[in-house]
């Protein structure tokens, strides 16, 4: 009975994971698009493509801070983060 729950945990989070990662690609896309390409045409330019290369970069390490953080609180079972779900 605990592994099919282990399971179903594991498919919860790995569905979970794929819909953060749609999410960020969708608004990196949207943002760093708006950002660095003012008046789209035919082809990037090679600023273009230098800003929406570095816009992606410190985007994506954001998100990988934010996440680090989120997880350590959640681990920690800190009830902001969603880990005190025993309380409930």
């Amino acid at each position: 009975m605990a592994d099919a729950k282990q399971q179903i945990m594991d498919q919860i989070r790995q569905q979970q994971a794929l819909g953060n990662a749609r999410a960020l690609v969708e608004k990196l896309n949207e943002h760093c698009f708006e950002r660095c390409v003012p008046n789209p045409g035919s082809s990037l330019s090679s600023g273009e493509q230098t800003c929406y290369t570095a816009c992606m970069e410190k985007y994506m390490a954001a998100w990988n801070t934010v996440s680090r953080q989120y997880l350590t609180h959640v681990q920690k079972g800190s009830p902001a983060a969603g880990g005190g779900l025993g309380s409930m």
